[in-house]
């Protein structure tokens, strides 16, 4: 599959940010979460209104969880299938319509004051809906059944995206309603499971290259079952009913099993290499986002739920994203994989914005300042992304001899 791949993305002629999905879709994804958040701030403090139908806030969780996180979704499901069942990645000007159906939907939410909703909500989910069609083309036609629970999830994150725009046509606060739970649900989910196949084996191929020493237990032994189970168990109770003893109760037991998970994986013995260490940071964001909830679930106002829940939307998706899209930009752009200071800093910046984030839950008097200085770090991550990375995406790979 490797030397068809490579004539095909040779024989490509056309702009090189389209020769491979993680291009298109990971520079996109970084710009426009950068771009949302310096839109957010002044909207957070009436300085500026949008043209959207969504009230403020409710159009700030929907551009970063479907906008954003749609687009990574797509640049690491495009780039990852051709691996997993050995056919030929999307290029070209089909990958180019795929990432121009996910700027519709961004710009069709922000103008959707002046669209009727259905009309939005059809923009906006056409992206997601075709994406899932083609990675299905793709599982069936390679009978990778294995990773048709990865679609599965899609449909569940797809789904979420649709609620959500029937809860905002319907004039209900959709930043707090089912669409956003279920997609952020399912978005977890997905870090979970595939967070649990990549986070043990990059770290035990770093290890490995180290000498000897403790190294991670195997992904999916009948623990991570267990825990996998559980989680999904939780996720549904927090969907279906957010707060509640059960539903706290669900949550911290998860939370537990999953730090309890991420503890075997040996991230300990990865200090050395920030690229591997900031995917045990960012699960950790997992584990810890579901005890806040779980607390939060069953004595409301301890944390405020909405810090709390951003420790799963900034914290686990943001920087496990940032540090996934970081890794494969260096590996398929012919880079060593480690992360030098600028890498480094991005990572920090990410950090810094999440715990400012959640300080303004703990300490309203100071949330404002708090908001603003967080939005500025996150714009400084995905800021940074964009400005280092950028050119690695946007310029043509390097040829290969033979």
């Amino acid at each position: 599959m490797t030397a068809t791949t490579s004539s095909q993305m040779r024989a490509w002629t056309g702009p090189a940010i389209l020769t491979y999905g993680f291009r298109p879709f990971f520079f996109g994804a970084a710009v426009w979460a950068a771009l949302a958040m310096a839109l957010w701030v002044p909207m957070l403090s009436g300085h500026l209104v949008l043209p959207t139908a969504f009230d403020p806030v409710s159009w700030h969780a929907h551009e970063f969880l479907f906008g954003y996180l749609g687009a990574v979704i797509a640049g690491f499901l495009l780039t990852a299938v051709p691996n997993w069942t050995g056919r030929l990645p999307i290029v070209g000007w089909r990958l180019g319509a795929l990432a121009l159906l996910w700027g519709g939907g961004r710009l069709a939410v922000a103008l959707s004051a002046e669209v009727p909703p259905a009309l939005v909500a059809g923009i906006d989910l056409a992206f997601p809906v075709v994406l899932g069609l083609a990675i299905l083309r793709e599982i069936v036609a390679g009978k990778n059944w294995r990773n048709l629970l990865v679609l599965m999830m899609l449909a569940g994150f797809t789904t979420g995206n649709a609620l959500f725009h029937w809860e905002a046509a319907q004039g209900t606060y959709a930043a707090q309603g089912y669409g956003l739970r279920l997609g952020l649900g399912a978005a977890i989910l997905m870090i979970a499971v595939i967070g649990g196949r990549i986070v043990p084996s990059f770290t035990r191929n770093w290890l490995v290259k180290r000498g000897a020493g403790r190294l991670p237990a195997p992904p999916m032994q009948r623990f991570d079952k267990l825990a996998l189970l559980a989680l999904l168990a939780a996720l549904l109770l927090w969907v279906a009913l957010p707060l509640g003893l059960p539903t706290g109760m669900a949550l911290l037991a998860a939370g537990a099993l999953q730090l309890w998970r991420l503890a075997r994986w040996a991230g300990d013995r990865t200090a050395r290499e920030p690229l591997v260490l900031v995917l045990h940071v960012a699960y950790a964001f997992l584990p810890f986002g579901a005890l806040a909830l779980g607390v939060e679930a069953i004595w409301p106002g301890t944390l405020g739920g909405t810090a709390a829940q951003h420790l799963w939307m900034a914290g686990a998706l943001g920087l496990m994203t940032l540090a996934v899209m970081t890794r494969a930009t260096l590996g398929h752009t012919g880079q060593p994989l480690t992360a030098g200071p600028g890498t480094v800093a991005l990572y920090i910046a990410l950090v810094a914005s999440v715990l400012l984030r959640l300080a303004a839950g703990l300490w309203p008097a100071s949330a404002p300042l708090l908001y603003a200085a967080s939005g500025l770090a996150w714009i400084a991550a995905f800021g940074g992304f964009a400005l280092l990375y950028g050119p690695a995406l946007l310029r043509a790979p390097a040829a290969k001899a033979g």
